[in-house]
């Protein structure tokens, strides 16, 4: 079995090649003298047994990731798990969320139920599933576009499938940025879109963390009917903030992160 820092190489290496902007980001930060510690990285999945986030989680588990905290997003009919690795305070967090399909219309859970959960045959052994991509069918864009009239995030992941949805640069272990507005200026200035739902900085220093994101890239999509650009992943900053016991805060911002989740909504 590769050790967790295998398996999270092979991630980012997968996730780069699908988010042409985080090359790029990584060259502008290398330039500043800057080297890059990744706070988490994020999953999503639907709620089926054959693939939810307790299987997802496995590969972390196994390799001695714990699970920390849970959290729900009643607006996106989400549910959510956070998982650490104590024995390396360095490990990035892993963040996986689930869409609660029985929360969705009769359409959208028909759709779902046809599309994907009755083809879920072969499912991925272990760390595989998690850049495994679309594994039930094809995505067809009529179903894309059908579900994304009520979740972009059961719509992204239809057409996606199994990847990271996004790294996140830890900014408190930059050196010449010390604040998210600094690193969220650079990236402006050098023409990445910030994802401004809920403002551009999301949570505060008195909730011991403030989150920013750039706009998912657009990639192009083989779907049953041809080719479309739809959004892929993109990338995450992070500033935490030490609490009373003095101790950094780990955790994560369940109405912040429900902002983050629209960095992949479509670009009107």
């Amino acid at each position: 079995m590769t050790t967790h820092k295998q398996l999270l190489d092979h991630l980012f290496n997968d996730y780069q090649n699908i988010n042409p902007s985080v090359k790029k980001i990584h060259r502008l930060f290398q330039n500043e003298n800057e080297s890059i510690i990744n706070d988490h990285i994020a999953f999503r999945t639907f709620n089926y047994p054959e693939i939810n986030i307790d299987v997802l989680a496995k590969p972390f588990l196994e390799r001695g990731y714990k699970e920390t905290a849970n959290y729900r997003f009643e607006q996106k009919k989400l549910t959510a798990k956070h998982y650490e690795y104590s024995d390396d305070p360095s490990a990035p967090k892993i963040f996986i969320s689930q869409l609660e399909t029985q929360l969705l219309s009769q359409k959208s859970q028909d759709i779902l139920n046809k599309h994907v959960k009755s083809n879920l045959n072969q499912i991925p052994d272990r760390e595989e599933i998690l850049t495994a991509g679309n594994i039930w069918e094809k995505p067809k864009y009529k179903i894309y576009e059908s579900l994304l009239e009520e979740s972009e995030y059961a719509a992204w992941l239809y057409a996606i499938g199994f990847k990271v949805n996004h790294f996140t640069v830890l900014v408190n272990t930059l050196n010449n940025f010390e604040s998210l507005e600094k690193v969220n200026s650079f990236l402006k200035q050098n023409g990445f879109p910030l994802n401004t739902s809920g403002g551009e900085i999301k949570g505060t220093p008195q909730e011991f963390l403030e989150q920013s994101s750039t706009l998912a890239d657009m990639i192009e999509v083989e779907f049953y009917e041809g080719s479309y650009q739809i959004p892929s992943c993109y990338y995450e900053f992070a500033r935490r903030y030490k609490m009373k016991n003095g101790s950094l805060f780990n955790g994560f911002i369940a109405k912040s992160a429900d902002k983050i989740f629209e960095s992949t909504n479509i670009k009107k």
